[in-house]
C-alpha cells in the first residue's frame, strides 16, 4: 500500500511539473519574449564627460527677473541658500533631484529591461526608474525629488531596432536645483523635463542625453545636451559611496552646524548661536 501511494504521489508531481513548465513556456511565448538585441548597447560603466560640474557650462540660464534675483542671493551663500531662499540640501546627503542628477555624478549604469530602464548612480540616492511599458500617468502622482518618469523607445532610422529613448518626467517636490551653484527651479515644483537618450552616431562609447527643462523660473524651455562616456574596462571597478558616513554637516531646526575634527559641534557663520538645548537637562 505504501509503495502504491508513493508511485501515485510521484506521478502526480510529475504531471504538475509538466503542466507548470507548459504554462511558463506559453507565458514566455505570448508575453515575456524580449529581444535585447533590438535595443542600443548601453551596457557597462559610464561617467559624465567633463565631470558633473554645472548643468550648462556654455550657457546662461534664461531665468525670469524674479528668479535671477533669487539666484544672486543664493550665490552669496555658496549655492546652498537659506530658509527663505529656494535652495538644495545635497550637503545633508539629500538627492539632488531632477534635473541635477543628469549631470552624471559618480559611476553610472544603464540597465534596459523589458518594461523599464534603470539608471543606477553610485552617488547618494540618485537611482532612477523610467517606465517603458506604455502606462498612463498616475493620478495623482506622489511628488518626489526625482519625479515620475515615463519613456518610449523609438526607431528613428527605420532599421527595425530602437535607437532613441524619449523620456518625460514630472511630479516633483523640492528643494531642487540645476547644479551645485544652487541655480534654482520654481517653488511651485511644476517642472516638466524631457530627455532623449541615444548612442553617439560617430562614437558608440558615448551616450548623448538631450535634456529640456520646462519650468516657471525660466523665460523659455531650456535645452542642454549631457554626454556620458563608457569606461573601457571589461570589468570596471564599482566603488561604494556612503554620503552619511563621512558627512560633517548637521542641521538643527533651521540652522546649519558642522562637526569639527575633534568631534564637537561648531558654528558655520560668525556670531552663530548654539542650538536650542531645551531637552538636555
Amino acid at each position: 500500500m505504501f509503495h502504491r501511494n508513493t508511485v501515485r504521489a510521484i506521478t502526480l508531481a510529475s504531471v504538475l511539473c509538466t503542466a507548470m513548465a507548459g504554462m511558463i513556456a506559453a507565458t514566455i511565448s505570448t508575453g515575456w519574449a524580449w529581444d535585447d538585441s533590438k535595443y542600443p548597447n548601453f551596457r557597462g560603466q559610464w561617467r559624465t564627460v567633463g565631470g558633473p560640474g554645472r548643468f550648462a557650462r556654455d550657457q546662461v540660464a534664461p531665468l525670469t527677473p524674479e528668479y535671477q534675483a533669487i539666484f544672486d542671493k543664493i550665490k552669496e551663500t555658496g549655492g546652498q541658500g537659506s530658509e527663505d531662499i529656494h535652495s538644495n540640501y545635497t550637503y545633508l546627503c539629500w538627492s539632488g533631484g531632477m534635473p541635477r542628477v543628469v549631470n552624471g555624478y559618480g559611476q553610472i549604469e544603464f540597465v534596459i529591461a523589458p518594461t523599464t530602464m534603470h539608471i543606477l548612480v553610485d552617488h547618494i540616492y540618485d537611482n532612477r526608474r523610467i517606465f517603458t511599458d506604455g502606462r498612463p500617468w498616475p493620478d495623482p502622482i506622489t511628488p518626489t525629488l526625482l519625479g515620475y518618469s515615463i519613456g518610449v523607445w523609438k526607431d528613428t532610422d527605420g532599421d527595425g531596432n530602437y535607437d532613441v529613448l524619449e523620456v518625460e518626467t514630472r511630479g516633483f517636490r523640492g528643494p531642487r536645483a540645476f547644479d551645485a551653484t544652487g541655480l534654482p527651479l520654481h517653488r511651485d515644483n511644476n517642472t516638466v523635463i524631457k530627455e532623449r537618450y541615444s548612442l553617439d552616431k560617430k562614437d558608440p562609447n558615448l551616450i548623448n542625453n538631450e535634456v529640456t527643462v520646462i519650468d516657471n523660473a525660466l523665460t523659455r524651455p531650456w535645452t542642454v545636451t549631457k554626454v556620458y562616456r563608457r569606461v573601457p574596462d571589461a570589468h570596471p571597478h564599482w566603488e561604494e559611496e556612503n554620503c552619511p558616513e563621512t558627512n560633517t554637516h548637521v542641521r538643527v531646526g533651521k540652522d546649519d552646524y558642522m562637526i569639527s575634527g575633534d568631534g564637537f559641534l561648531m558654528p558655520t557663520a560668525k556670531g552663530q548661536k548654539p542650538p536650542d538645548l531645551r531637552y538636555f537637562k
